[in-house]
């Protein structure tokens, strides 16, 4: 599911259907337990694409050689049936994970900001020279013009100036509203630089929903497919938990800027699994930094 909290009829990110990994990471060499190679791998990841089954998600797990599809409570076994016999002699590399709840986006440094019909969290501030930003989550970009601080849409932050997705999750709001601050911080944390997520990193996420939750990065490049021709690559897998309107609020660790929140399955009830924009890459594309 995407996680974009909507006031009108829009799908959500993360939560509405994470499909497959295409692009993901494969081994360099075949597994020792498996014996897949990096191009069999290669060749199931792009079955599982061709298949298209909104609400699943994959990735390359190095440890054991193997291609991991995580598929949500939609997916039926005649859609898993369907992408093994997609998948054809590469359906063996496969490796089903059910995951609880619906994928979806979810929309909503981790407070709320609004657009016209949907609030989304902010991500982390951002500046190029003297002008200031929000980095976001680009699902909750796309279509939106001018945002706001409040619900009532009173106190105007300013516009969409850039905005990515599907493909990638990122999207950038221009500070035209000079009286508001902009610290460079997520709620008390200072964050002073970004880097790529690891497996294993402990991470935190913080959003306009639910607040902080916390825990780790499982898995690097996965694909997620949330229907409707919405596929993003190269996401940071995690087992943190987000709700609709988390959408676009930052994943860090410590004072390092790891990710923007694009979607998942699963609640902060009873647990998730949770997909994030690598925020290292949307920094270069928009040639801004944090401080």
């Amino acid at each position: 599911m995407r996680i974009k909290s909507i006031t009108r009829t829009r799908l959500l990110a993360v939560a509405a259907g994470l499909a497959a990994v295409a692009g993901l990471a494969a081994p360099t060499a075949a597994s020792a337990d498996s014996g897949f190679s990096a191009a069999r791998l290669a060749a199931a990841g792009a079955s599982v694409q061709r298949a298209d089954v909104a609400g699943t998600a994959w990735y390359t797990n190095p440890a054991n050689g193997t291609l991991v599809v995580a598929a949500d409570s939609t997916v039926t076994e005649a859609d898993l049936a369907r992408i093994r016999k997609e998948a054809g002699a590469d359906a063996a590399a496969l490796r089903v994970e059910r995951i609880p709840g619906q994928l979806r986006k979810l929309v909503s440094g981790g407070d709320a900001i609004y657009a016209s019909s949907w609030r989304c969290s902010a991500g982390f501030n951002v500046r190029r020279g003297s002008t200031y930003y929000i980095l976001t989550a680009g699902h909750c970009t796309d279509g939106a013009g001018t945002w706001y601080t409040n619900s009532a849409r009173t106190t105007a932050i300013g516009p969409t100036v850039g905005s990515s997705f599907p493909t990638n999750d990122y999207g950038l709001v221009r500070y035209d509203n000079t009286s508001l601050s902009r610290p460079g911080t997520v709620g008390s944390q200072d964050i002073t630089s970004a880097v790529n997520a690891t497996v294993g990193m402990s991470v935190t996420r913080r959003g306009s929903t639910t607040g902080t939750h916390s825990g780790t990065v499982t898995g690097l490049n996965a694909t997620v497919n949330y229907g409707n021709g919405d596929i993003v690559y190269g996401m940071i897998r995690t087992n943190v938990c987000a709700e609709p309107g988390d959408s676009g609020g930052p994943l860090y660790s410590g004072t390092r800027a790891v990710g923007l929140t694009s979607g998942g399955s699963g609640n902060c009830s009873s647990g998730g699994t949770t997909f994030f924009q690598p925020v290292v890459e949307a920094l270069n594309a928009y040639g801004v930094s944090v401080y």
